[in-house]
């Protein structure tokens, strides 16, 4: 089908809702000119050390990396720290800001990205879950007990051509012990999931008020399907319809929901200008 019909229907869907959940997957971030990590390639792109290795995602994506090569792993993630940091999100995020803080209940968003980008954008930090934690916390490698802490005070000093951290990495303030991103890796029997529940609880909790939501879905692929889980799980229990925006999986099963074969923030400029057209 043409895009133009399905831009129209996912405008009107948009106008019609009266909440807007918002579900982000890798893609989201790649318009802000975040990397992406889908498939060795790219991974091996941004990480020409880690190439060199021969070392893949889920290597050093873990804890027993942290424990194996301290140094290595902490140059990877503090790289990645210092990159999110820096970075600014992307128009997108301001118009799913603007378009869900005009509806009457608001919005809710659901991510797979540590990234941090929601909350650098502006979205209010009690009304999204991050269901893969967050790189901008820590906790303790071992653990040693539930504490999670912002980890706003470790500026990582990485050389970056051999992805090595420079300076002191992060210690747990309960038992001196090495400190590791509070983020589910590969293999990980020792994520603190105690944020994200209390996110996902706050989540759940305002899903359960709505009557005629949309959910906008961003950038969420089948290969880490965290994201399409949630979504299939929203329709199914909450009602509301779908508008899914990837510009290689965006087929969608009911025919009164929307698939737009678009990157995120190119679907969401068009569906915007469309709707500021229509005001």
């Amino acid at each position: 089908m043409p895009l133009a019909p399905l831009l129209h229907r996912a405008a009107a869907l948009i106008g019609q809702a009266d909440a807007l959940i918002v579900a982000a997957g890798a893609g989201m971030g790649v318009d802000s000119g975040l990397p992406d990590f889908r498939g060795n390639e790219g991974f091996w792109r941004a990480y020409p050390a880690l190439a060199r290795a021969r070392m893949e995602f889920a290597g050093i994506a873990s804890p027993q990396a942290f424990r194996a090569t301290p140094g290595l792993a902490w140059g990877f993630y503090g790289h990645r720290l210092a990159l999110y940091r820096a970075t600014v999100p992307h128009a997108g995020f301001a118009l799913l800001r603007r378009w869900g803080e005009g509806m009457a209940h608001g919005y809710g968003v659901f991510t797979s990205n540590v990234d941090g980008q929601f909350q650098a954008a502006g979205f209010d930090p009690l009304r999204v879950d991050e269901c893969h934690g967050s790189i901008h916390h820590l906790q303790c490698l071992a653990p040693c007990g539930g504490d999670i802490w912002p980890a706003d005070a470790f500026a990582p000093e990485v050389d970056a051509d051999a992805c090595l951290l420079r300076n002191a990495a992060p210690r747990c303030p309960r038992c001196g012990g090495l400190a590791r991103p509070n983020i589910l890796m590969f293999g990980d029997g020792g994520w603190n999931e105690g944020r994200e529940a209390a996110q996902a609880a706050r989540l759940q909790a305002w899903l359960a008020t709505l009557r005629r939501p949309v959910l906008l879905e961003l950038g969420a692929g089948s290969a880490i399907p965290s994201v399409r889980h949630f979504s299939d799980m929203v329709v199914r229990r909450h009602g509301g319809r779908l508008i899914r925006v990837n510009p290689r999986e965006s087929a969608v099963v009911d025919a009164r929901d929307v698939g737009l074969p678009m990157d995120a923030l190119a679907g969401l400029a068009a569906i915007g200008a469309l709707l500021d057209a229509a005001s």
